[in-house]
């Protein structure tokens, strides 16, 4: 609002003087202002186009006291490629000139001024053009004849601002053919500019998208302080939008400033960043790059902006080791027919009126005029020059960047606006009275016309060139963001070859915005693998960034995921944890299944219980034939028959159950395994329990009026025999009932594996299973302990006493064991119990019977028994007898007793 009110009195302050102060050929004496001597390369014509360009380099100020007049603004030495920019306006005139369909019976001149990079004379060249006299006076077009038509200018946007603010004033067209400027853009404040070339807001997303295509996430960023430089700040936002980093970024004065130039060779110099973009123009960056090269600051990847893309000032030998294998994008190149042809007859006789062609000459031969060179170049040494210039000398010998027409961007852009004032003005030339843009649709005199009108033509001007590019602009006065991506190389000959190497078209669809041809990049040192610039190097799979604190992003530590997670891409933040099922690989990218654990038939471990199981089972099966076939000898007979044979078999079934805890567990097998286990086991301490119990009877039933005779007889054993099992039955039939087992996956017990096991749901309940079994072998282990002294012949309580004692041994060695252990090893640990308590009471107690039977067979006889008998307990016997006789009655009535079954 300020900016716009500010113009407002602006307009109408320039208004009231326009109207109180006649025009005149020259200014009045009282009038104007001091004089300013102002040279220009002018050329007459029926319109005028004006050009600003930066011929020269600039020198520094002249300080002023003001005690005296201000010395004269210097400009440095001549620059073969601004220079031919120049040329490209002058040859576009001379082809328009000569074409006779575009402003037929119309004459274009020129008046062109040498800005030298500063704002100063671009100032003073702006007035110099709009005022149409030698001494530039404001406010006044001493002209009368040859209207100024537009002006094209100036180069570097630093001094394109102020131009186009005074010419928005009077609102004469501006083209710039180089100016980049964002805020250019603001039709607002600049309402009469126009460019050619791209804004820096497009360059500087381009440049970003150059970074983070190469993997450069650690950038050091530098740019001028001036508008131009102000790029910068898009290039950093869309660096870090995109995840990179910026290692520093620092501006530096346009004005060379010997302690900036060392805090910023010092910052590279310390700096990791091997990729730096600089946005400047090339004569402000030049004071750094000579002291760069002259520190030998190698290895480092300049990215450029387009103000210095393809300097050729840059490009010399001092240079070139240093920035070989620079990138950058420019403007996109084109093609004028004839222009190369153009160039080589530049000869000082062709344009006498070219204030800067003696100059040229004289650096280009190396020679030196008679008359002197131009005022403008008066800080030239001219006098170490011996060789006189002739003028005759042959410029097809040259080879310099004025004839270089491999790369004519910013010439071509030249070229490109002469021709959009001229379409323009041909479109204001042949308008139709009647049909006119203006007011009552009237038209403008071509010859005689206001500069508003003709901006009028320009913003809607829409043409195509020789070559078949489209011109127009948009609505800020922008055309089309389309660059070139360029790299450095050094040629065989060691000088410097500008290769296009892709493109950058914003207007193209997405995917086929960018497109870079890697292989015909060279890096710095001749290198085709590009470098990095990195503050940490990528995590690789199975790691993830650990940022270090303070620090930006992109400085990390890599920290391998823990078990169990993965990342499977490189420079993950995160690590993602594997499903339940699935688990890490050993290189921590992949989920993998877990591995299925249980207890198998095929494995080692699972056969050889197998073939143990069957072995025992098979084992036991022949005791049992051996009992069935002599069970009518004493010593089958003497051992109760009946619950020996039941014994046997629930020792053959306990074998066998083992079996069913081989193999995947299922609902079925998880169901049967304990409760199948805990009721065999009980019948068997049940069946050895009433064995026990039986000799114990039997013996005290043998004394002299003993009550107890009436309870020997099997009945007795098969009400303990079924008591013992039914109350484990029951305990069973609760379990399965309430809170039967079940399988499950177990994953969390062994790393990367499943467990499929048997989950017994309630603990309570498989360990009543284990007590009550234990309570039934303890009672049985100390009713056989107390009657190990009975008749040695029939009395089995010696051999239960030691079978018990492994019996109750091996399970409390069981209950630790299966608590320390998981998953298969579990599941063996209460199969071998299983099998070492079932083969405990096999061998103890059966084992001795068949060792009698089959290689004894002549102490498996009733006398035998008795007298054996009867020589063990004689001492025992005689409390209860008084004679042989009665001795040897009492043996044959236990051993009587002892076979009632």
């Amino acid at each position: 609002l300020y900016s716009y009110w500010m113009k407002m009195i602006l307009y109408r302050i320039v208004f009231q003087l326009m109207q109180t102060v006649p025009l005149f050929d020259t200014a009045q004496p009282g009038c104007r202002l001091p004089a300013l001597k102002t040279k220009g390369y002018i050329r007459d014509g029926d319109i005028i186009i004006g050009g600003i360009f930066p011929v020269h380099f600039s020198e520094a100020l002249p300080e002023s006291s003001f005690t005296k007049l201000p010395e004269s603004i210097h400009c440095g030495e001549l620059q073969y490629r601004y220079y031919r920019w120049l040329h490209g306006m002058v040859f576009a005139i001379e082809e328009i000139n000569q074409n006779r369909k575009l402003l037929p019976n119309i004459t274009l001149g020129f008046r062109i001024y040498d800005s030298c990079f500063l704002v100063q004379r671009a100032t003073e060249g702006t007035i110099w053009l709009v005022t149409g006299h030698e001494e530039p006076i404001p406010n006044y077009r001493c002209q009368k004849q040859s209207p100024l038509a537009a002006i094209l200018g100036d180069g570097p946007s630093h001094t394109s601002i102020p131009i186009a603010r005074l010419l928005g004033i009077y609102s004469y067209p501006q083209i710039s053919y180089a100016s980049s400027a964002v805020s250019l853009s603001d039709k607002n404040e600049f309402p009469s500019f126009f460019r050619n070339i791209p804004s820096d807001d497009f360059q500087a997303m381009g440049l970003a998208r150059l970074v983070m295509y190469f993997g450069w996430t650690w950038v050091g960023l530098l740019a001028e302080d001036t508008d131009y430089g102000q790029g910068i700040q898009i290039v950093k936002e869309e660096i870090v939008k995109a995840g990179g980093c910026i290692a520093f970024s620092e501006k530096f004065p346009a004005v060379f400033s010997k302690k900036v130039v060392n805090y910023i060779i010092q910052l590279i110099k310390r700096s990791s960043a091997n990729a730096i973009v600089v946005f400047t123009n090339e004569p402000t960056f030049l004071p750094y790059m000579g002291e760069i090269s002259k520190q030998n600051i190698s290895g480092k990847v300049w990215i450029s902006s387009e103000a210095w893309t393809i300097s050729f000032v840059l490009s010399q030998k001092e240079y070139l080791e240093i920035l070989s294998g620079t990138i950058g994008i420019m403007n996109r190149k084109g093609v004028i027919p004839g222009f190369q042809e153009y160039l080589y007859s530049v000869y000082p006789s062709k344009f006498p009126t070219d204030i800067f062609i003696k100059e040229f000459w004289e650096k280009a031969f190396d020679c030196k005029w008679l008359e002197g060179n131009s005022d403008l170049t008066a800080s030239n040494d001219t006098t170490t020059k011996s060789k006189l210039c002739t003028g005759e000398e042959k410029l097809n010998e040259l080879n310099n960047a004025f004839f270089d027409g491999s790369n004519l961007q910013y010439t071509y852009n030249v070229y490109t606006a002469v021709y959009t004032v001229a379409h323009a003005l041909h479109d204001m030339y042949t308008c139709n009275p009647g049909w006119g843009p203006f007011v009552n649709r009237t038209c403008a005199d071509i010859l005689d016309f206001e500069p508003w009108q003709l901006l009028y033509y320009v913003k809607n001007v829409h043409f195509t060139n020789s070559d078949g590019m489209e011109v127009f602009f948009d609505k800020n006065g922008n055309p089309l963001p389309v660059y070139d991506i360029l790299n450095w190389h050094i040629s065989s000959k060691n000088t410097l070859e500008i290769v296009k190497v892709g493109s950058l078209d914003f207007s193209a669809p997405k995917g086929q915005d960018l497109i870079i041809n890697e292989s015909a990049i060279m890096w710095n040192g001749g290198h085709t693998q590009i470098p990095r610039s990195v503050c940490s190097e990528s995590c690789l799979p199975g790691y993830r960034k650990a940022v270090h604190p303070g620090q930006p992003i992109c400085c990390f530590d890599c920290v391998p995921c823990s078990i169990g997670e993965i990342s499977n891409e490189t420079d993950a933040t995160e690590c993602l944890k594997c499903p339940d099922d699935h688990w890490s690989n050993e290189k921590q990218d992949k989920c993998i299944p877990k591995t299925i654990e249980f207890l198998s038939f095929e494995e080692p471990m699972g056969a050889a219980l197998l073939a143990i199981t069957i072995s025992c089972a098979s084992i036991t099966a022949i005791v049992l034939c051996i009992f069935v076939k002599y069970r009518d000898t004493p010593i089958v007979k003497a051992n109760n028959r009946e619950l020996s044979y039941l014994l046997l078999l629930a020792i053959m079934l306990s074998f066998l159950c083992s079996l069913i805890f081989i193999g995947e567990p299922r609902t079925e097998t998880c169901m049967l395994r304990q409760s199948a286990f805990g009721i065999i086991f009980a019948l068997c301490v049940s069946c050895v329990l009433a064995k026990t119990i039986m000799v114990v009877i039997a013996f005290n039933a043998t004394k002299p009026n003993s009550k107890l005779k009436k309870w020997v007889g099997p009945k007795l054993s098969r009400c303990i025999v079924l008591a013992g099992t039914l109350i484990q039955f029951i305990i069973c039939i609760v379990w399965l009932t309430s809170s039967p087992p079940f399988p499950e996956q177990n994953m969390k017990s062994q790393t990367g594996m499943i467990i499929i096991q048997c989950n017994e749901a309630s603990t309570i309940a498989f360990w009543f299973v284990l007590g009550y079994m234990g309570i039934l072998a303890i009672v049985s282990f100390i009713v056989a302990f107390l009657a190990r002294n009975l008749p040695d012949s029939f009395n089995d309580a010696k051999f239960i006493t030691f079978s018990m004692l492994v019996f109750v041994t091996v399970w409390l060695v069981f209950i630790p064991a299966y608590l320390s252990t998981r998953g298969k090893y579990m599941v063996a640990v209460e199969i071998f119990a299983i099998l070492a308590s079932s083969a405990g009471l096999l061998a103890c107690i059966f084992f001795p019977k068949c060792y009698i039977i089959l290689l004894r067979p002549e102490e498996n006889t009733k006398e035998h028994l008795i007298g054996k008998n009867k020589i063990d307990h004689r001492k025992k016997l005689l409390l209860l007898s008084s004679g042989e006789k009665h001795e040897e009655m009492m043996s044959e009535t236990f051993y009587t007793l002892s076979m009632e079954e």
